[in-house]
């Protein structure tokens, strides 16, 4: 049996991360991985693949262009699938071969192969060909990641029916689609398909899209999902999926049938826990394939820990590297990271893209937080209007007490880059006055903090006032 100070299973953002933060201090690592490709789903499958055919539909579609220089852009016609991937694979390719050199770099040993528990120290790792191996360590990391949920009942269809992971395969450009789920990979697949000039039609059980977001962001995203194109039907769920021929048809509770070339599901995501032989170390995944950690991302079992989508929310790469990061800190008693920020901000890269931080308006009512709001539009933004995006918004929620930023939610280009300087207000505890008293280069998107936080402060006046005549 070899021996190393740490072994961790899976080289997604967490098995990566938290196998050099324990390899930068001095411990001897292995990494186990059974795909042939390193990254697991962020690089393969997942967060890049995505991101990159979004830029890439962007791009074909001229939607960035569209009237902004007198021409009406339209769609590339014939738009191949090796058009559309091929960007694609030349990010996961080199996004691959960078986290190759970061492990070479902190000498951590590449183990290829399944790994199972023998018992709580050990595990055998059996590789493609055959041959094993078998490895022990005090401490183990498991970072396995997620796999997409199939719909019970369902039969695959390779060429018609998709989840999230295979989505990547498709061998054509379809005219149509169907998006089952109205999440974060719903949306932004619907759209990013949407803007190839394919017949989209989202299906959401629950009463709206992303119900976890600010409302009136959600609200302003749907608006502008529709205006794109895209069919919405909410609260609606799937009894019946039928093979028919040419089309899949979905048979909807209460009698509707919605024809499509094909469909995407995508309705969550399950703990990637099979094979493991989690039972062999005392330990037993909840009924999604999750793993129950504690603060210190410790399983039941002390030393074996858990990082990443594989204990579940909220299942970003941003909060699986950090995750990694404490829970290798707490095994080998580094006094580098104790915990992991409560202050998480999350980008939803839809057309127009989401970006999100701190308390929404219902948040606040609920915990019954006095708040205010204040509003900037890109089109009243200079930059807004140089690059064409008239429908932006930043929203800032405050005390209105005290006037500190509780939280920050922006629809529109950027989104995901300007969450950043909201989020570092919020952990250092300012105020929406920081943004007043702060000078922006002009003209940038950034500047809308300084007016959202103008347009909070005169709300607020407004509202007293008003409260002073009553």
């Amino acid at each position: 049996m070899e021996t190393f100070d740490l072994v961790v299973v899976g080289s997604g953002p967490a098995g990566e991360k938290g196998a050099a933060q324990a390899a930068y201090f001095g411990k001897r690592v292995a990494l186990v991985e059974r795909s042939p490709h390193l990254g697991g789903a962020g690089v393969n499958t997942g967060t890049v693949p995505s991101k990159t055919l979004r830029e890439t539909a962007l791009y074909f579609s001229g939607l960035r262009q569209r009237g902004l220089y007198g021409i009406d852009y339209t769609v590339k016609q014939d738009i191949t699938v090796r058009d559309f991937m091929y960007r694609e694979h030349e990010v996961v390719h080199a996004l691959r071969e960078l986290i190759a050199d970061n492990l070479d770099r902190h000498r951590i040993e590449r183990v290829p192969g399944q790994a199972a528990f023998e018992d709580p120290h050990t595990l055998r790792v059996t590789a493609a060909g055959g041959s094993e191996r078998r490895l022990g360590a005090p401490v183990v990391l498991v970072a396995t990641g997620s796999r997409p949920d199939w719909p019970e009942g369902v039969a695959r269809d390779p060429a018609r029916l998709y989840d999230s992971d295979s989505i990547l395969h498709m061998r054509r450009i379809p005219r149509s689609m169907a998006v089952v789920g109205g999440g974060v990979i719903g949306c932004e697949y619907a759209t990013m398909f949407r803007a190839l000039g394919v017949e989209v039609t989202i299906v959401g059980g629950q009463d709206r899209l992303l119900p976890f977001l600010d409302r009136e962001i959600a609200d302003r995203l749907r608006l502008q999902i529709e205006l794109l194109g895209v069919r919405v039907r909410v609260d609606v769920n799937v009894d019946e999926v039928r093979l028919d021929a040419p089309d899949v048809v979905l048979h909807l509770r209460g009698g509707e049938d919605l024809p499509a070339e094909c469909v995407l599901f995508a309705t969550g995501r399950l703990g990637a826990t099979g094979g493991l032989a989690l039972d062999r170390a005392g330990l037993r995944a909840g009924p999604r394939g999750n793993l129950q950690v504690n603060e210190h991302y410790q399983t039941a079992v002390p030393h074996i820990y858990a990082a990443g989508d594989v204990i579940g929310f909220p299942a970003l790469a941003s909060t699986s590297m950090e995750q990694a990061r404490v829970a290798m800190c707490h095994a080998f008693d580094l006094k580098y990271k104790s915990r992991v920020s409560p202050l998480l901000p999350m980008a939803i890269y839809t057309i127009p893209e989401i970006a999100t931080v701190g308390e929404t308006e219902e948040t606040c009512r609920a915990k019954g937080i006095p708040y205010g709001v204040g509003r900037a539009l890109y089109r009243d933004n200079s930059r807004g209007q140089i690059i064409g995006d008239l429908s932006g918004l930043v929203k800032l929620v405050f005390s209105s007490t005290d006037l500190k930023l509780l939280g920050v939610h922006i629809l529109g280009e950027m989104a995901s880059e300007l969450v950043h300087v909201g989020q570092s207000c919020l952990l250092f505890g300012g105020t929406i006055d920081a943004f007043i008293q702060s000078v922006f280069n002009y003209p940038t998107l950034g500047e809308a903090y300084k007016y959202a936080a103008y347009d909070g402060l005169g709300n607020l006046a407004r509202a007293r006032g008003e409260n002073q005549r009553s």
